[in-house]
């Protein structure tokens, strides 16, 4: 089997290939990525000499390109990470969201129905559904949930998302999306909140955290995001929506309190600073789906993996 994965370059993709790398020796992969600020070479160097592995530097906008790897390799599934994923950055410039996680979507899917159909899944954010009171915790997202993004990266997300369902409806392609809390762990690029407030900490910088500090996140250590994303390549019913949670709620400010204390820094370097436009306010994932369906649950402990993300950081820092 070949499989074309997009965004290979980046934090998630690049775990996702080594996941499948070692529960998928005999199969072929295709990684196509832009190498945006984002996406870092190094990621894939344990690939280099592997004759089962290709490396393709482009856009997934780039239509004629695409058009081509897909002749070349004619990939049986094909996995798209590719992504502009920050929110302050959408915020700054939503044109690039726009042309990268609609447009690309689109060129990826016009070529999986040139190739016979080739079964297409879509990396999603829990951030499609809006957010959620901080004084109802009982309630959380199923995969029913109206779409409801705040940011411009959350409607770019959203807006491929119904795109991924049309094309499944008219043309009978055969897709299926994840939807994702937030991601921790290695190697992830240092503007998401634990590698930024680990980095900075490291170097005793101030720590900035948005208005009050309360909005909650669901964390999920990215290897069990890897495990989930396979399950459902391979047993996931077509046309549908699945929800990868791990019911790790947290406050940012607390988030923030722990990394300090795990590092041994003090409180002190926390600075409030001007909230974020549109910032939400809690996401909270029911992944009572895929755990029902598919058999899947988180295996990391919380802590396990913020050691081992730090950990990481630690060592970085010190190359």
């Amino acid at each position: 089997m070949t499989i074309l994965i997009t965004g290979g370059a980046g934090f998630i993709g690049s775990h996702f290939i080594r996941y499948y790398r070692s529960v998928h020796p005999h199969d072929r992969i295709i990684c196509l990525d832009k190498l945006t600020y984002a996406g870092d070479p190094r990621n894939l160097e344990p690939f280099t000499d592997d004759p089962q592995f290709r490396f393709v530097q482009a856009d997934i906008c780039d239509r004629a390109t695409v058009l081509q790897l897909f002749r070349e390799e004619r990939p049986d599934m094909v996995v798209n990470f590719a992504a502009e994923t920050h929110v302050d950055r959408s915020i700054d410039d939503p044109a690039v969201f726009l042309r990268s996680n609609i447009e690309g979507v689109g060129v990826l899917m016009d070529a999986c129905l040139g190739g016979s159909h080739i079964r297409f899944h879509q990396i999603s954010t829990d951030e499609v559904y809006g957010d959620l009171p901080l004084d109802q915790p009982d309630l959380s997202f199923t995969e029913e949930a109206p779409l409801k993004g705040s940011s411009p990266y959350a409607a770019s997300k959203a807006a491929a998302d119904l795109l991924v369902m049309a094309y499944h409806r008219t043309y009978d392609l055969p897709v299926t999306i994840s939807r994702c809390s937030n991601n921790y762990g290695p190697r992830q690029y240092p503007e998401k909140l634990i590698p930024l407030m680990i980095h900075r900490a490291l170097h005793d910088m101030p720590l900035p955290v948005y208005g009050d500090g309360l909005n909650v996140r669901d964390w999920l250590y990215v290897e069990d995001h890897c495990t989930a994303i396979d399950l459902i390549l391979r047993k996931g019913r077509i046309g549908e929506v699945y929800n990868i949670g791990a019911h790790n709620e947290l406050a940012n400010i607390n988030m923030v309190r722990r990394i300090l204390q795990m590092l041994d820094k003090p409180g002190s370097l926390i600075t409030y600073v001007p909230d974020r436009k549109g910032h939400d306010r809690r996401y909270a994932i029911d992944a009572t789906k895929i755990r029902k369906e598919l058999g899947w649950k988180p295996m990391t402990d919380f802590e396990e993996g913020m050691k081992k993300t730090i950990d990481w950081y630690v060592k970085e820092d010190q190359t």
